[in-house]
């Protein structure tokens, strides 16, 4: 187990700079040489590795590009990643196009067919839900795969296209090192926490709603 007490030292000591409250430099280096103790018995300590589960919901813009960060990153280490998108679809983003130059260390599937107010046939987008998580199972189960990113599939749970039970079956299908990104707003509680790490972006300003400004390249897609 972690020792706790290593947490609260160090956000006792804090992160320097102007919040610290030395007002000599021989005081606030010793602090920061504390700090960096402290810092490293919390590293030295949590030496565990396990595929986790990482849950990106909220309101706020960022989700999707969020996930794609950690594909970025796992592509740069030589691993495999899928990618499974599970609402979006008709159109090829422009991170699908820029991701194409990593050929086979990555498979990208876009599975849906549009907003629900577009596709406007409820069976249809089940189905078609259906089918990529059956999909993204492959990928999940299979241990080549460093990295499954599951887009969107938070809004299909929140439709109740997909049941969160098997959901949560199929992500303990995955070998022991496999990671797993969920995107999408209105993430079920359950899920929440089952995941290792859950970020809810929160909107503050947007500039579609706000400004009327629309969707632009390199920014929404």
């Amino acid at each position: 187990m972690s020792d706790p007490n290593l947490d609260q030292r160090a956000a006792e000591l804090g992160m320097g700079g102007q919040l610290a409250p030395e007002t000599d430099e021989a005081g606030y280096r010793k602090r920061m040489e504390r700090r960096q103790q402290v810092q490293r018995q919390r590293v030295e300590e949590r030496n565990k590795e396990k595929g986790l589960v990482l849950v990106f919901t909220g309101h706020g813009k960022g989700k999707t590009t969020a996930a794609l960060g950690l594909v970025l990153r796992t592509l740069g280490h030589g691993e495999q990643v899928a990618v499974v998108q599970f609402i979006k679809g008709g159109w090829e983003p422009g991170e699908a196009r820029a991701l194409k130059s990593f050929g086979d260390q990555i498979s990208w599937h876009a599975l849906g067919e549009g907003f629900t107010w577009e596709t406007q046939d409820r069976g249809r987008d089940q189905q078609l839900v259906g089918e990529a998580w059956q999909t993204a199972l492959g990928y999940l189960r299979n241990p080549s795969f460093k990295l499954v990113v599951l887009d969107e599939l938070n809004v299909a749970l929140k439709l109740g296209y997909i049941a969160v039970d098997a959901v949560l079956a199929g992500l303990k299908e995955r070998p022991e090192l496999t990671h797993v990104a969920l995107t999408g707003r209105g993430a079920p509680p359950a899920l929440l926490e089952r995941a290792d790490l859950v970020t809810e972006m929160t909107l503050v300003h947007h500039p579609f709603r706000e400004q009327g400004v629309k969707a632009q390249a390199g920014i929404e897609y």
